[in-house]
């Protein structure tokens, strides 16, 4: 029944257009360099010897550096849900 609703025009072939990619910038690569050292710096310390206050400031310090580094990344991340309802869509499409 739903093979009857598409046109078939869909099967036509289309003028396609090369894809682009788009380099990473040299700073975010060295500033993303640079906050996983800092991030690896702050794991291996010997924090034993630290405050409670101190302590909280590291922590902090690593959530900002995680989110910065989340930023930078600017990746796309699908759940399994999503994937499944793609693959359920193109196998009742095609």
């Amino acid at each position: 029944m739903m093979f009857a609703v598409i046109p078939a025009q869909l099967q036509a072939a289309t003028k396609t257009t090369p894809a682009t990619t788009v380099a990473t910038k040299p700073i975010d690569s060295e500033l993303a360099e640079a906050l996983n050292a800092r991030l690896t710096e702050i794991k291996e310390m010997d924090k034993s010897n630290l405050s409670a206050t101190e302590k909280k400031e590291l922590r902090q310090e690593v959530r900002a550096i995680k989110s910065e580094l989340k930023d930078i990344s600017g990746g796309v991340y699908l759940s399994i849900g999503a994937i499944l309802v793609v693959v359920l869509l193109l196998i009742l499409l095609l």
